[in-house]
């Protein structure tokens, strides 16, 4: 397995990730699936600082990403970012996440980030086991923090401290 900085070739792979992730139901509160137009965007986001990368097979099928996100515009925060990780649903629960996350703690460091935080769903066992073993830690659950599918949807909030000495 290859991980590496997203490149424009790589969008309609990481499209169809993102798309699988939002119709499986087990890493966001998106319900509408997104477009070529939404992932350009995102492609151009991700070009500096918050960084996107992707996880290759041995046949260099894009089978994973991961970004950092602002997580908030203030200038206060400019030392935290969010994180996204997305793999494939042919290859969850095989390793490829712990590889992309770890490499995005990387380029964190090299940006000048000394904090990440993501959200998950308490439900996703195969995030929860990721983000333990990388030792991110729970701050809280929000109760109730949006409706999919009509229902109620509990999102935990998790942190990891890259750096102690900004």
């Amino acid at each position: 397995m290859n991980i590496r900085k997203v490149e424009a070739k790589d969008l309609s792979e990481i499209l169809n990730i993102y798309n699988q992730g939002i119709e499986d139901r087990v890493a966001t509160l998106e319900v509408k699936l997104k477009n070529q137009e939404d992932i350009d965007s995102w492609f151009l986001q991700h070009q500096n600082r918050y960084v996107g990368l992707v996880a290759e097979d041995e046949k260099t099928n894009i089978i994973g990403w991961s970004a950092i996100n602002p997580y908030n515009s203030r200038e206060v925060y400019k030392g935290v970012g969010e994180v996204s990780i997305y793999i494939h649903r042919d290859f969850r629960g095989q390793g490829v996440g712990q590889k992309l996350l770890k490499q995005l703690e990387i380029e964190a460091l090299n940006h000048d980030f000394y904090k990440l935080v993501l959200f998950t769903f308490p439900s996703n066992d195969l995030g929860q086991g990721l983000y333990n073993k990388l030792q991110y830690r729970q701050v809280g659950i929000f109760k109730n923090q949006g409706i999919l599918d009509g229902k109620f949807v509990d999102v935990m909030a998790m942190e990891k401290i890259i750096n102690e000495n900004m």
